[in-house]
């Protein structure tokens, strides 16, 4: 099993903070990790498939899985 890199950790700490205003987790997906909102969706979509992640942390990466389901499901 591979390891998480520096920024798969990153990007999954941001998504386990909360965010008090609209806009602040873009602007700190821009500041902290320097890609754009559309990027960091998509490298955290793919860190939801990987072991690695759910191993990680498993309870942040369920939930977001559920989440996802939920969305797809919806459509």
């Amino acid at each position: 099993m591979a390891e998480l890199s520096e920024r798969d950790l990153a990007v999954l700490g941001l998504e386990a903070r909360s965010w008090r205003t609209v806009g602040a987790k873009e602007q700190a997906v821009r500041e902290e990790l320097g890609i754009s909102a559309t990027r960091y969706y998509q490298l955290l979509n793919a860190l939801l498939d990987r072991e690695e992640a759910l191993a990680h942390d498993p309870v942040l990466v369920n939930r977001l899985r559920r989440l996802r389901d939920t969305r797809r499901r919806a459509r």
